[in-house]
């Protein structure tokens, strides 16, 4: 399935390639996001509302209940007040002490002059003496079979509050209900403060959503719409109110609106009922904002896309253009045509690419030469390898029969009892056989040591005490594969041109070691060294082009051989100083790998 996807996406046109990826990696992912954002902005509008609603009940709650703390203490005060319980339970003889007695105690009037929380004050007393003069009032039978009244008797001193009904002057105001009881005369009253209806509808009608104050029984005490007043929840339909439990946002429908209600259940004053703040506000006026942002933002995409379209159908014939145009050239090269040179504007991958190919073409370029200079160099060394060989057959009349003459004379003399003629002529033989054997190839640094050794102990048997050498080959070294005649000629020339004045003590050292990544050999001597002049000869001589017969299997053969098998930094390095000595040396890469 996912070949067949790859198979059909790779057969597909760039520019349709193009439109996909837009509509994969733009176009979905701004739908998703345009929904989950307007979701999410939706979401955060009526968050925010529901907070401030919240915010608003509280301070709603908290504002009431410091006005409604008045009328509470007033009644805590009027409880304890022996004026009160005297002026209220005294029996009265004439009229005018009554009148008498109520202008010496004016304290009811007071209150509500000093507080403007409280609209009246009046005590309701079973007094037959009293005069009802709105504030002391004889309950008559009405007034005693109210719910409030005989709830507020049945109590022992607890505050209650309810929205009832003045019949001095027939208004409803939300009141504090009391019962105070007058120990001494053993007699108790009802005491009913009025709350400033004005003043607690003020404290709603500055909040931003609609408001209500409600009591027990569903009466709307104060709002901050003026036409609720009085009305019940029923009367706004909102009777379901009344069934839903605690403190909590609720959805609702008002007026055919949907809507959202914030309800704060708050007892006042340790109260035995409780008073309901209803905050509601309709989710259309909240989202109404957010709506018209999402719109505008909708708009703005679209016209969005729509430009990217427009871009990508752009952009997508420029860059098929120009790949056209690179492979094009890419299709010259590769019928054969090095020459050609792509020109493509801007710093892009387009235009990087371009570069590169024009690199490549270079570097195709270079390589042929190089290829075609190594494969002159390969032809060279076979040359010079060939030469050696036939240098060392020059004189040979039939190689057998030499090899078999001295085979003759070596049998003779080991049995005339001349052991080490014959061990020489021996050595003599296995050196010859090995020049005569080299080929084009390589061998491996062991064989090359015994050629070595052969040679070293025939001119020992030659000089016998004026030569002593030594020879240390590391055995990570032997086996590896180094051109034939490479070693020996050094050796060679440490013999004859650096021990030659040596009447004793002439030491020869031959030390083959590995160090990190190649072969390290030093062919040294305790000889009479080179002199400077000397020595810049033989670097002319090592560096020169030209071909000098007489040295081919010298120094600078070996030096040549070297730079053709391994690289122009490869080749011999010599160090001498007169009087002591001579070091010849050169490094082999640990690879078999060679330079041509």
């Amino acid at each position: 399935m996912y070949t067949n996807i790859i198979r059909f996406m790779n057969d597909l046109k760039l520019r349709t390639k193009l439109f996909l990826s837009f509509g994969c990696v733009v176009l979905i992912p701004v739908l998703i996001v345009g929904v989950f954002l307007t979701r999410e902005l939706r979401n955060m509008a009526l968050n925010n509302a529901l907070e401030q609603i919240t915010a608003n009940v509280e301070r709603v709650k908290k504002r009431t209940g410091d006005m409604l703390n008045v009328p509470y203490d007033i009644s805590y005060r009027l409880s304890n007040d022996n004026r009160l319980e005297e002026a209220a339970n005294h029996r009265y003889e004439t009229v005018y002490d009554v009148v008498q007695a109520y202008w010496n105690y004016p304290d009811f009037r007071e209150f509500v002059r000093l507080y403007r929380e409280v609209s009246s004050v009046r005590l309701y007393i079973d007094n037959p003496t009293i005069i009802d003069n709105w504030e002391f009032l004889q309950p008559d039978e009405a007034v005693t079979q109210q719910d409030w009244y005989t709830t507020a008797l049945a109590q022992r001193g607890l505050i209650s509050w309810n929205y009832i009904r003045d019949s001095r002057n027939n208004k409803y105001y939300l009141s504090l209900i009391r019962k105070i009881d007058f120990l001494e005369q053993r007699t108790h009253g009802v005491l009913i403060i009025n709350v400033n209806t004005d003043m607690l509808n003020s404290i709603l009608n500055q909040e931003a959503f609609e408001t209500i104050i409600v009591d027990e029984h569903d009466n709307i005490v104060a709002s901050n719409r003026l036409d609720m007043l009085g009305k019940t929840l029923l009367d706004i339909n909102l009777k379901s109110v009344s069934h839903f439990a605690g403190q909590g946002p609720y959805d609702v429908t008002i007026e055919g609106k949907h809507s959202k209600m914030l309800i704060d259940d708050w007892h006042p004053g340790a109260s035995l009922n409780s008073l309901r703040i209803i905050s509601i506000f309709s989710v259309e006026s909240i989202v109404s904002e957010a709506n018209h942002i999402i719109l505008l933002a909708f708009s703005v995409i679209s016209a969005a896309l729509v430009m990217a379209i427009v871009l990508i159908y752009y952009f997508s014939r420029l860059l098929a253009k120009r790949m056209l145009h690179l492979s094009k050239h890419i299709s010259k090269v590769a019928s054969g045509n090095l020459g050609v040179t792509l020109v493509i504007d801007g710093k892009d991958e387009i235009g990087q690419l371009a570069r590169q190919f024009n690199h490549m073409v270079r570097n195709i370029n270079e390589l042929v030469v190089e290829v075609q200079e190594s494969n002159r160099q390969k032809s060279e060394i076979e040359l010079r390898q060939n030469e050696i060989k036939f240098k060392m057959m020059a004189s040979q009349i039939n190689p057998h029969f030499l090899f078999n003459a001295l085979e003759t004379i070596r049998m003779k003399i080991h049995l005339r009892g001349h052991g080490d003629i014959a061990q020489v002529v021996r050595l003599l033989g296995k050196m010859m056989r090995n020049n005569l054997e080299v080929g084009n190839g390589k061998i491996e640094l062991q064989r090359e040591m015994e050629t070595v050794n052969c040679y070293l102990v025939i001119q020992k048997f030659r000089y016998d005490d004026r030569l002593t050498y030594e020879l240390h080959v590391d055995p990570r070294a032997v086996h590896i594969p180094i051109p034939p005649l490479i070693i020996q000629p050094l050796v060679e020339n440490s013999v004859i041109h650096g021990l030659e004045r040596q009447i004793t003590g002439g030491i020869v050292r031959v030390d083959v070691r590995v160090e990190g990544q190649q072969v390290i050999v030093q062919v040294s001597d305790n000889g009479a060294g080179i002199s400077e002049p000397r020595m810049s000869e033989i670097q002319q001589l090592l560096e020169s082009k030209d071909d000098f017969e007489t040295n081919n299997i010298g120094l600078r053969n070996v030096h040549l051989r070297l730079q053709l098998t391994y690289g122009p930094d490869y080749g011999l390095s010599i160090a001498s100083q007169i009087g002591f000595g001579t070091q010849i040396s050169f490094a082999l890469p640990l690879r078999s790998d060679s330079f041509v």
